[in-house]
């Protein structure tokens, strides 16, 4: 019987996609949950090889054959597909062989969301290490030569003829100041490395308040912030003033992103609180953890600074720092926690997780 004489409607209702491929390989019907995961409408991917699709597609095509030799009647295998200019989908994927000589493989494939999510979280981490070594390492390099260039600047200042000195002060000033401002890089990028960790009791509300109350100062027309607080959270051990300014990092990049709609009159933020169960986080399982989200509907974050955001001078605004995100994705972490950003236009979402006891 031609699988495709039957009626597939039932298949659209499916959350997992699910692909019938002819005997060359080719796409004869995927339902609506793999149009979306391919990203291709059922009229694109018609008659497309399967394989081809994937830079690693010989991998496919060497299950397709065992499949069409009848070596087995169904096979499960976890795979990862790379595709070109976009990220790799890493899938659960279960290929049946169908009594039908013009369409025998039916693939049904799972994206595989919790390893996904582990292995973005064990990338965020590693990074994270990373860039506090660089920091610290870089800090303290920087920092050795700066204080003899603006102590020889000064001297040399000091040893200038009076006949010159007002016309050549100009130089040695610049050396000095461009000195203090490199100094104040320096210090701010050593700034959580030297800063005790204070614990007590925290309010994740009253953190949330006091960042609303500093950002409603600075943009104080233009901009609302909605509160969505799950008012039940309880209080945990933490460092209150390192929260803060994790928050205030976050949502002060949100507000000058917003500029635009903060001029039209329509910028909002949205502070949301929730908890959610069960989280692991590096690769550590939490019965609890706080949910916490600053959300904007700004433009987003531009394709080629997604992956790169929580970089060290990094920034996608003319004049930034490039640190705050840093700074508060290590913050966050040494409160068992992690920063995670889901961006599209109109739509930017920070999600911060911390585990609770």
């Amino acid at each position: 019987m031609n699988i495709l004489s039957t009626s597939l409607g039932g298949l659209d209702l499916l959350a997992s996609a699910v692909l019938i491929l002819d005997a060359d390989g080719r796409i004869a019907y995927a339902n609506a949950a793999a149009e979306s995961l391919l990203e291709n409408s059922l009229k694109v991917l018609h008659k497309q090889r399967l394989a081809d699709m994937f830079i690693n597609g010989e991998k496919l095509s060497a299950i397709f054959e065992q499949a069409r030799e009848h070596q087995f009647d169904d096979k499960r295998e976890d795979l990862v597909l790379e595709r070109v200019g976009r990220s790799a989908l890493q899938v659960n994927m279960i290929v049946t062989v169908v009594d039908d000589p013009e369409n025998p493989v039916l693939i049904e494939l799972r994206e595989n969301v919790q390893k996904l999510k582990l292995d973005r979280e064990e990338r965020i981490l590693d990074q994270t290490q990373a860039n506090k070594e660089l920091i610290r390492n870089l800090a303290h390099e920087i920092k050795n030569p700066l204080g003899g260039i603006r102590g020889a600047a000064q001297l040399l200042e000091m040893e200038l003829p009076d006949r010159h000195l007002k016309e050549l002060r100009e130089y040695t000033q610049v050396i000095i100041k461009e000195s203090d401002r490199l100094q104040t890089l320096v210090d701010r990028l050593l700034a959580p490395h030297r800063r005790p960790h204070i614990v007590g009791d925290v309010n994740i509300h009253e953190v949330f308040e006091r960042v609303r109350s500093l950002i409603m100062a600075e943009f104080p027309s233009g901009l609302s912030i909605r509160r969505d607080y799950d008012l039940s959270l309880p209080e945990f051990r933490g460092d209150k003033e390192q929260l803060i300014q994790a928050v205030l990092n976050i949502a002060h990049n949100a507000a000058q992103a917003l500029a635009e709609r903060i001029i039209q009159g329509d910028a909002e933020l949205i502070f949301r609180s929730r908890i959610v169960r069960s989280v692991t986080l590096a690769k550590v399982r939490y019965r609890l953890a706080l949910d916490l989200h600053i959300v904007d509907n700004g433009p987003g974050i531009p394709a080629d600074l997604k992956d790169r955001i929580f970089y060290p001078l990094v920034s996608g605004r003319d004049g930034g720092s490039g640190l705050g995100l840093t700074l508060a994705q290590t913050f966050v972490q040494q409160h068992r926690g992690v920063i995670e950003c889901d961006s599209q236009p109109g739509c930017t979402d920070f999600r911060i997780l911390i585990a609770l006891p």
